[in-house]
């Protein structure tokens, strides 16, 4: 999966925790992963949001709003299982240009994990 559609995915989906979030660094993106990463729990959490992004995505395809809601409320779920720093960093990158190079280098990060979850 390339990063610009991780980071597309991911933000948006994600619910707006905080009213003017902080645009993320690149250290931040690499203490999330790690998190991810050193939790097999939290790895799997992180494909299973995978997924639900898949699945809004093609609900939103064939217009189902209900399903797509549905969905999203089970990925605030799962995103508030990944930790306060997750959620924070997807808050920021909703302002974040996905082809700037700080966006591009996070969506590279998450493209990474991303490979742990099996084919796309």
């Amino acid at each position: 999966m390339k990063p610009k559609m991780i980071i597309a995915i991911l933000v948006m989906t994600a619910v707006p925790v905080y009213a003017q979030a902080q645009t993320p660094s690149k250290v931040d993106a690499e203490k999330v992963v790690k998190i991810i990463n050193g939790d097999k729990a939290k790895t799997q959490t992180f494909c299973d949001l995978l997924k639900l992004g898949g699945q809004i995505e093609e609900a939103n395809q064939k217009k189902d709003t209900k399903k797509a809601d549905d969905l999203s409320q089970k990925m605030d779920e799962l995103e508030k299982q990944l930790g306060p720093e997750y959620v924070t960093l997807i808050d920021g990158l909703q302002g974040m240009d996905p082809n700037s190079p700080d966006g591009f280098e996070i969506g590279s990060m998450f493209t990474a994990l991303a490979k742990l979850c099996g084919p796309a």
